[in-house]
Formats: C-alpha cells, structure tokens, sequence
C-alpha cells in the first residue's frame, strides 16, 4: 500500500484520447495524486495573450482565445452531456477574456497578472481531466486546488516553495490518502503566495510542483509520465543508438536534468531526494514499457551513464590585473550576478580571467552587462553549447581526458569544466559542431 503521485505533461493532456490514455495509466497504478500540465500548446498561446495584449494586437489575442476555447471543447464534446463541467469551464474561459482585456486596455501586464494569466491553462485541463478520469476508474476522482497546498514566496513568475507551509496545508488537507477509496487531480506549475495571490513556479515548474506535493504528502512514490519511455543515454534525435537507462541515480539525474536532458526540469529531484522518494519516468503513450527509475542508490555505476547537450549558451569573460593575488575579487563578481538573478552554468579562472557560461538570453540585459564591466574587461562569446558526460567517479579515472578528446580531435573545445563533481565532466564547444561531438563520444562510451 504506496502512496503514489502521478504527474502528466502537456503531451498527455494533448485531447480527448492522450486524456483517456493518461487516465487509464493512473488507474493501473493506483495513483492517489494526479498533477496535470495544461492542455499541449496552451501555456505557450497564454504568454502570447500577454505579449499581443500589450502590442495592441487584439485581433490576434481574440484568435488565441478562440483557439483555446476550441480545443478545451474539442475534449468536452468527446465527454457524456455535462452541464456543470461546461459551466466551470466557461467561467474560467470568461475570467480569461476579461484578464486579457484589463492587460490590453493597460497595455501592461506585470508579473503578478501574468502569473494569474497563465495559470488557466492548468485550471482548465485539471477540470476536464476530472471528469474523463471519472469515466476511466472505479475510484471517486476529486478535483483539488492546487494553489490550497502549495503555498510559495510573492516572486511572481518563478516563486519559491515555502516547504514547511506545504507540509502543514498539506498535512490538513490531504491526510492518510492510502486508505481513501479517492483520487485527487490537481494542477502543476501553479501556487499561492501567503497574501492568497496566485504564483507560477517558471516554465518547466509542473514537474516540481509534483515533487513539492509528493514531499509534502509524504509519498512513497514519484511517477513522471510524459510522450518518451524514460530517460535515454542521450537525446535519441541526435544519436539514432541512444538507449533507454532502466535506472540512475538521484545525482546522475540532477547532473543530466541541469546540463540540458529535456526530459525532467531541473529542480523536480530536489524534494524527491530530500523526502527520499522514488521516482519512476515513463511514457502515458507506453505504458507497459519498463521506463526508468531513479534511485538513492542503483546496483550498476558505469563510468559514463548518459551524456547531455545544453543549447544556447554564451561565454562571458572578465578579465582584470586587479585579480593578481587579491581577495574578494570572486566576491565582487558574483554579487554583480546575485543582484540581477543570472546564475552561472559552469566556470573557470585563472590569475587575471573569470569565464562563465550563461544562458544566450542574459546577453540583452545591459544593465547587468554595464556592472559587471566596471570590475574589468568583459568578452561575450555566442552560439556555444555545453557538452556533459554523464557518469560515476568521473573525476579519478585515469586516461578519461585522452578518451574523451581522441573522439572530438577536430572539434575545438573553448572551455572545459572538470572537478566539481565526480558525476560530470562537461566542456564548450561551437553549437555547429555539439551534435558531432555528443555522437563522436556515445559511439566511444556507450554504444
């Protein structure tokens, strides 16, 4: 008798027969949690209500309302006549077209509206998924706001969990779910801060909702189901070979999520591993394949497990004779990068350079740009990608570097990055030629 948390992406949430798949799957494992992404496309159609609203393009937010409105009602009328689910979903439909108005009239659409705005993608499919899973078990399914438990900080588009008040509402609301002949459906991505306004968690947070619900029911399972079967040795698009890992750990996990595997969000183990939940990725389109597992602890450690690429990145790189054999000088960067919120992927140093690799898109914030040159010289280089190989005491196996390099010898490497943990060893290549080089090392360690 497990306590189980299911969550389904987008993909599984596509219409009426991913819905139906997806509510079958959690029938079969006695789910007694379901966290659902929005509808697939939605969330990205309500960002767009906030970007034409504020351009004064309402023909064109009129046509994404339209838009969402049908494919809503394109699962609605596969349903048996259900007046009250079409009640629900026309009040939240309204709310939408007036929140898109106050935006367009405005012209403006701060973070605390656009959290609200695209949190209705998740209210909605959370509703009509109810409903098709009800058709689906023999279980009572319950429709449970999210936002009554998972309670966050007021940083509006990416908040943060306040944990201990999660495990108190959850402890309320949500107790000895093992012994209820009931299943709760609820939303990703979505919270409440402690003044009752709604919060996102940041693209991606669905995943970490579920984990933060998990944690906060004290769950003894994690399950993950998207549109692949687990989590592969790289991305299968790239490497036709790749194959699927049946388990890994926690570290290896958050390694591959961190340096660009799409398949989990970054921060999704961080509850699971501190609650020390399992947790299981597979596929709602797959079902009876074997999926993959993470773990504490696996039976096989390999070398190099898997190998991931993360796309976009840029390489800033401040220079300064201020550095030579001063103190604080770290000190004085990083705060520069604290006080704008850019984090730091990867980086080296030597007595007078510090090169860091950010996200492509901080290259537009020229205040941050501004403050950061006061400290020294500072170079941006574009178009880069960060190549990781995934694996097991990484960092005290000899003759790993020659390895690595013989298959990549025609690809110049601009930065590498190896030490820090014994579960990654990464380097910066051209964007043009990553995809070469993620092949040139899954042929030589896996395949």
């Amino acid at each position: 008798m497990e306590v189980i948390v299911s969550k389904f992406g987008g993909s599984s949430m596509a219409d009426y027969d991913a819905m139906t798949r997806s509510a079958k799957v959690a029938n079969l494992h006695h789910s007694n949690i379901i966290v659902v992404s929005a509808v697939y496309g939605v969330t990205n159609h309500l960002v767009s209500i906030s970007t034409k609203s504020c351009a004064d393009d309402w023909e064109k937010v009129s046509e994404i309302l339209n838009d969402i409105k049908t494919k809503h009602y394109n699962i609605i009328n596969k349903l048996p006549e259900n007046k009250e689910l079409k009640a629900t979903v026309d009040k939240l439909l309204n709310e939408l077209t007036t929140l898109a108005k106050g935006i367009y009239l405005l012209k403006e659409c701060s973070p605390r509206t656009y959290d609200s705005l695209v949190s209705f993608g998740e209210r909605l499919s959370s509703a009509i998924f109810t409903e098709v899973l009800k058709l689906n078990t023999k279980k009572e399914a319950s429709l449970f706001d999210i936002r009554d438990v998972l309670i966050t900080s007021d940083d509006f588009n990416k908040a943060a969990p306040l944990i201990e008040k999660i495990s108190k509402e959850c402890d309320k609301r949500l107790a000895n779910l093992v012994n209820q002949d009931r299943v709760y459906v609820t939303q990703g991505f979505i919270g409440r801060s402690t003044e009752g306004h709604t919060t996102t968690l940041g693209r991606g947070g669905s995943d970490y909702s579920a984990s933060l619900i998990a944690e906060g029911v004290k769950a003894d399972v994690l399950q993950i189901w998207t549109d692949v079967a687990g989590i592969a040795t790289t991305d299968p698009r790239i490497v036709k070979e790749a194959k699927l890992i049946d388990e890994i750990t926690f570290s290896e996990a958050a390694e591959l999520a961190t340096f660009g595997a799409k398949i989990l969000h970054p921060t999704t183990l961080t509850p699971a591993l501190r609650a020390k939940i399992k947790v299981f990725v597979g596929s709602s389109y797959e079902p009876e394949a074997k999926g993959t597992w993470i773990k504490p602890k696996v039976d096989n450690a390999p070398l190099v497990r898997a190998m991931a690429k993360k796309s976009e990145q840029a390489l800033v790189t401040l220079s300064t004779p201020k550095m030579l054999d001063a103190h604080g000088f770290l000190f004085e960067i990083f705060k520069v990068f604290n006080d704008f919120k850019v984090s730091v992927d990867s980086i080296t140093t030597s007595e007078i350079s510090v090169a860091m690799t950010i996200e492509k898109d901080v290259i537009n914030n020229k205040k941050f740009f501004a403050e950061l040159s006061t400290l020294g010289e500072v170079k941006i280089e574009k178009d880069l990608a960060l190549v990781s190989l995934i694996g097991n005491e990484i960092n005290h196996t000899a003759n790993l570097a020659k390895r690595v390099f013989s298959c990549i010898k025609d690809i110049n490497v601009r930065m590498i990055c190896l030490g820090a943990s014994k579960h990654n060893f990464c380097f910066l290549v051209n964007e043009e030629q990553s995809n070469a080089a993620i092949q040139g090392l899954h042929k030589e360690f896996i395949a």
